[in-house]
C-alpha cells in the first residue's frame, strides 16, 4: 500500500511532464492496490490497513485521469501545431532563441 501512495503522488508530479510517466506510475500503483485489495478478501483480519488502500486507490486514480487529460492535451497541442516535424521545428527555434545548445 506505501509504494502505491508512494506512486500516485509521483505521478501528480510527473503528469506536468507530458503525461506518460504519470500514467505509468498509476498504473502500477493500481495494480498493486487491486493486488492488495484481493489479498485483504481473503484474509481481512490479517490486513490491519484497509483505510489506507482505500486511500491509495483513490489517489492512484486521480494520478491516471490527470496523465491521461494532460497526454491528451500534449498530443492535441502536437497536433495543432501540425504535427511532430512542426512541433520539432518549433522546439529547436526556441532553443536557438534561448541560446541552448545541443
Amino acid at each position: 500500500v506505501t509504494i502505491a501512495i508512494v506512486l500516485a503522488i509521483l505521478s501528480y508530479v510527473c503528469c506536468c511532464m507530458s503525461g506518460i510517466p504519470a500514467v505509468i506510475m498509476s498504473g502500477i500503483g493500481l495494480f498493486l492496490v487491486k493486488k492488495d485489495e484481493k489479498t485483504f478478501m481473503e484474509n481481512p483480519e490479517l490486513y490491519s490497513n484497509h483505510s489506507q488502500l482505500k486511500t491509495a486507490k483513490i489517489l492512484t486514480i486521480i494520478g491516471l485521469v490527470l496523465g491521461i487529460l494532460y497526454l491528451c492535451y500534449t498530443i492535441y497541442a502536437i497536433q495543432s501545431m501540425g504535427g511532430w516535424d512542426a512541433y520539432m521545428e518549433k522546439t529547436q527555434e526556441i532553443m536557438e532563441q534561448f541560446g541552448v545548445e545541443e
